[in-house]
């Protein structure tokens, strides 16, 4: 049984375990994660015999070659979605159906249940998640890769970084460069803040040249095909001044601190508060606004999430990161971020960027 099928297992023993008769799954996402389909406008049918993937014909090749272990349901040109699952329900006479109560707008649940006739909507929640929060071998592997053609691309672009560059230059050259590794794209917009820009966690890119200041912030990241990586560093463009080194050093402590406290049954909010209590303790407590890290994995936030109030507990094969960040308007910010794995007995860095202050000198 390959992995993705035993993803639909996990479901459907919990399908017997809550007394459902099937789960429609309508969130793009936890379909491919579930059957392998990498397109979009496509529906999953778990029941506890067999799975359906209920499409159109412009996907028909594609499910062929993506799922060939799943049965296609392909509804023709002028039928439209919800009536054509409601007779597939009928013909599998499912009477009450477990529905994605996170992936539908209050219109969509209210055309569902109008057109399935003779069956009940029972709405779950996170089902489809939970099993995403633990990745197997094949998801690590991808993520991996992720990690690897987001340092390729990044090494590419700084060794070729001039002070008349421009952020949004940057921001291009990144994702050209990862692309000519292999990535199908970014997992998000790349974020490049020159000095002062550092203070605003997430900046879009604007014409700022590098060389007004002596700093920039780079968070960038990576989709090899699926699964996505997440980095953030800091690139001295100029001289490494007091203010500079004071505030990188003190995130750095967190951040490496952070991560040595990452293993299997330690709580996420209990390696937040490690990075918190390093950098309340330097006085810059209230200028880290933000959670330390979340999951990554088919999207770029995903459960867990390392945050004060989170009482998940991490296990081996969640990955997460780590990022904390010091802002301070008017002067800029500092944010240093890898992607963790945790491990049977521990933790693994997956991404190999060098962050040492010295080592993010240019030029």
């Amino acid at each position: 049984m390959s992995l993705i099928a035993q993803r639909r297992e996990k479901i459907r023993r919990r399908l017997a375990k809550e007394g459902v008769d099937a789960l429609l799954v309508t969130d793009f996402t936890n379909v491919s994660y579930l059957s392998g389909f990498t397109g979009d406008d496509s529906y999953l049918l778990v029941t506890k015999k067999r799975d359906y993937v209920i499409s159109d014909e412009r996907y028909t090749t594609q499910l062929e070659e993506e799922c060939p272990e799943l049965e296609l349901t392909i509804r023709g040109p002028g039928t439209k979605m919800l009536p054509f699952v409601s007779s597939l329900l009928s013909k599998q006479k499912v009477t009450l159906l477990g529905v994605e109560a996170g992936s539908m707008t209050i219109d969509f649940y209210a055309d569902l249940a109008g057109a399935v006739k003779g069956c009940q909507l029972e709405p779950v929640r996170g089902w489809v998640e939970q099993l995403r929060m633990i990745k197997d071998r094949e998801e690590i592997a991808r993520t991996r890769v992720a990690c690897d053609q987001a340092r390729r691309a990044f090494e590419v672009v700084r060794a070729a970084l001039t002070r008349d560059m421009t952020e949004l230059q940057v921001a291009a050259d990144l994702e050209y460069q990862a692309r000519r590794f292999g990535a199908i794209g970014m997992s998000f917009p790349p974020i490049v803040a020159v000095g002062a820009r550092a203070a605003l966690p997430h900046a879009s890119p604007t014409t700022q040249q590098l060389g007004a200041a002596d700093f920039t912030l780079i968070d960038w990241g990576v989709n090899e095909g699926l699964y996505v990586s997440d980095l953030t560093r800091i690139l001295v463009t100029g001289k490494i001044s007091p203010k500079l080194r004071k505030v990188y050093g003190v995130v750095l402590d967190a951040q490496l601190a952070a991560i040595e406290a990452i293993r299997p049954g330690v709580r996420c909010e209990a390696v937040d508060s490690v990075a918190r209590k390093i950098i309340g303790k330097a006085g810059y407590g209230k200028r880290f606004g933000h959670g330390l890290g979340h999951g990554t994995g088919l999207n770029i936030h995903e459960a867990p999430r390392l945050s004060q109030g989170q009482s998940t507990v991490l296990k081996p094969g969640m990955i997460v990161t780590v990022e904390p960040g010091i802002y301070l308007p008017g002067w800029g910010g500092v944010r240093i971020e890898d992607d963790i794995l945790v491990t049977r007995t521990g933790h693994e860095v997956l991404t190999s960027v060098p962050k040492q202050l010295e080592e993010c000198l240019v030029g």
